[in-house]
């Protein structure tokens, strides 16, 4: 029996066949023959690992042969409408499991979000060590590239392509104990990658994220003659996950999304609009305000009132409308490792934070304050309040990382001490903005209250988006930025309900370009929150292109801003004053990459973006050599330079784009391009 779900320019085919096994037959923009129909058990839409239970495949570390594969058998499905979309559920059924497969489809989009379901109907304990949200083969193999998104400190979303070959994947067989695979372990979730991939050949691009806050892993290999993806959130082989579960007893996978384009951009555009389906603002954050915090090349993490204040009326007066008190705020001396009270020390505010707090309001801005909820430091004076219960334990021993403890957000003591935080900061001081900072690495997990430090991770991680979620509901006028020494957890586990995303610590203006060019593939516009920092001491274009970094985004300002030049300055209210005009269509903004993704190695980047029947440019000349760069746009017959104002910046309009001059070296333009009749 073959079951066609296709929609949104997707084919979405299943086979059940005459054994009761559900194939996965068909996903693509292009219907096609399945490579190797008969062989069906290697085709399964969940792959379920059974602790003492038959691996049936000649595998090696890949994730093939499981219990899911070879015993799993089609029960029914239902197949409805809800308030997203359309919804596919299968349920398969063996002697020992019962599982889940959904798959939620969203209405004009290109794009899956999936998740499995499994519980146990035996009589015995079994043990779970991995358990695949998705999983498809059948990828075609017309010379695919895999783009893989590197990410560091300071040097977020750098993707790479490329070739299997080039990953060590050279087919000599009809499979290989070879894969790509990439994975995360621990609490930040994108320290190394980010949670994300492409797979795109010349007719079909799938792009992927993974949507868990802590460790993930997904793989490309080959079996039976197929190129298969499958995607997960934490497994025991490669992050200590292991979970039992009782006679009746539930887990529910990590959500992951497919999209699905016909090369990177379509791709990434079909992402967007699911991540705007998910994303859950508020009317407050809804309209842009535009940043400030004070910590960036400001008032290096040490406030007082007196540093403060003047420097509440420069932000104000540059035309900011949030104002964010950043770290140290509650330190006696050096503030790292004394966090986790979070009580403002008097001789820092001899009237109280509040004096501060109520003249950001007097300002008309929104005020804000920086936090590291998560954790407690070594120094931290209401230590001795909290037991081994209340954190990270590991063989017995509290985990430290980077003079922190990591606090665990299952335990409720733990619970009602962070709420009691916010609340104060809020119904108290009159906080209407929290940047949530996290600059630990948690590790695999903890041992408390779990069956492998891995389970210990998962739930910690789900219950801090839990209570996330919970302080929306309480308060929901209030902003939350989402900071993890900039992007080290930029996922959609927490974006889906943070308002914001920090998305890099970069202090050097000139390499934030590159972030900045490449972060939509990340994070919405909307969320991306990229620094703008100028400096008195920096060239006669460093204003201007500090605010090009950020300014197609959610404008984020600090930097030296009491001692810049009266020009600069200028400078910089000019580019506040553009945004203002731009920033009601960036919730509408669509990312594309005319000269593909940038890269730290090039002399120019450039993202675009369009908002119905205008696009808009911010391209930067970096080291490039040469002064010009043609951009291909077809269709543009019209470019203006919207900043800055007084850009030397030449352009003309060819046939299929825009040849772009920028004659000084680390320069940059934001553009917007139509015809006579849009722009």
């Amino acid at each position: 029996m073959t079951l066609d779900f296709s929609q949104n320019e997707m084919n979405v085919v299943f086979d059940i066949t005459d054994e009761k096994r559900v194939v996965f037959t068909d996903f693509s923009r292009n219907t096609q023959e399945w490579p190797n129909k008969n062989d069906i058990r290697w085709n399964p839409i969940v792959e379920v690992h059974i602790t003492g239970e038959n691996q049936n495949d000649h595998h090696g570390a890949k994730h093939t042969g499981t219990w899911g594969s070879t015993n799993l058998v089609y029960d029914t499905h239902k197949y409805y409408v809800n308030k997203y979309g359309n919804k596919l559920e299968f349920y398969l059924c063996s002697d020992k499991i019962n599982v889940v497969v959904h798959y939620q489809f969203y209405k004009d989009i290109s794009a899956v979000r999936a998740w499995s379901v499994v519980t146990n109907i035996s009589d015995k304990t079994i043990g779970l060590e991995y358990v695949s949200s998705f999983s498809y083969a059948g990828l075609e193999n017309h010379s695919p590239y895999v783009y893989i998104p590197h990410n560091t400190w300071c040097r977020e979303v750098d993707w790479k392509a490329y070739t299997l070959s080039e990953l060590g994947f050279d087919r000599t067989f009809k499979f290989s104990m070879k894969r790509v695979a990439v994975s995360n372990t621990g609490t930040w979730s994108s320290k190394e990658f980010l949670p994300m991939g492409v797979f795109s050949d010349t007719q079909n691009t799938l792009m992927w994220q993974i949507e868990n806050n802590g460790s993930w892993q997904w793989e490309i290999s080959d079996i039976a003659d197929m190129l298969y993806l499958k995607l997960s959130g934490p497994t025991e082989q490669e992050n200590m996950w292991y979970k039992e579960l009782k006679q009746g007893e539930t887990f529910e996978s990590v959500k992951v999304c497919v999209a699905l384009g016909v090369n990177f951009d379509h791709a990434l555009e079909q992402m967007t609009k699911y991540r705007r389906f998910i994303f859950q603002n508020n009317h407050v954050n809804s309209s842009l305000p535009v940043v400030f915090n004070d910590a960036m090349g400001c008032i290096a993490l040490n406030p007082t009132t007196e540093r403060l204040l003047p420097v509440i009326d420069k932000a104000a007066e540059i035309g900011a409308e949030c104002f964010c008190i950043d770290a140290g705020w509650y330190a006696e001396g050096h503030w790292w490792d004394s966090v986790g009270e979070w009580q403002p020390r008097e001789w820092r505010f001899p009237a109280g934070i509040k004096e501060v707090i109520d003249y950001i309001k007097s300002k008309n801005m929104i005020p804000g304050m920086w936090l590291e909820i998560e954790v407690m430091g070594i120094l931290c004076p209401i230590l001795d309040c909290f037991d081994d219960e209340c954190f990270f334990v590991r063989h017995g021993k509290r985990i430290i990382d980077h003079g922190r403890y990591q606090l665990d957000f299952r335990n409720k003591k733990v619970r009602e001490f962070v709420s009691s935080v916010v609340d104060r900061l809020v119904t108290e001081y009159g906080v209407g903005y929290i940047k949530m900072d996290y600059n630990i690495e948690g590790g695999v997990g903890t041992e408390n209250n779990a069956d492998s430090f891995g389970d210990g991770l998962l739930q910690y991680s789900r219950a801090y988006v839990e209570w996330i979620r919970e302080i929306k509901e309480k308060y929901p006028q209030l902003i939350i930025e989402n900071c993890a020494s900039g992007g080290m957890r930029m996922d959609y586990g927490v974006l889906s309900e943070c308002h914001l995303q920090s998305v890099s610590d970069q202090t050097n203006y000139r390499h934030t370009a590159v972030i900045s060019a490449n972060a939509a593939t990340a994070v919405l516009p909307e969320q991306s929150a990229i620094w703008s920092y100028p400096s008195p001491k920096g060239d006669a274009n460093e204003v201007s292109f500090n605010i090009v970094n950020s300014i197609l985004s959610h404008l984020y300002l600090s930097g030296d801003i009491m001692n810049l030049t009266p020009e600069k300055l200028e400078e910089m209210k000019q580019g506040v004053a553009v945004y203002k005009t731009l920033r009601s269509k960036i919730t509408e903004f669509i990312p594309f990459y005319p000269l593909g993704l940038n890269g730290y190695h090039k002399g120019f980047a450039c993202v675009g973006y369009r908002a119905e029947s205008v696009r808009y440019l911010a391209v930067w000349r970096l080291d490039a050599g040469e002064k010009q760069i043609f951009i291909p746009l077809k269709g543009a017959t019209i470019a203006n330079i919207l900043y800055p104002v007084e850009s030397k910046c030449k352009i003309s309009i060819e046939a299929d784009g825009l040849n772009v001059s920028l004659p000084d070296e680390y320069s940059a333009v934001i553009l917007e391009v139509g015809d006579d009749r849009e722009v």
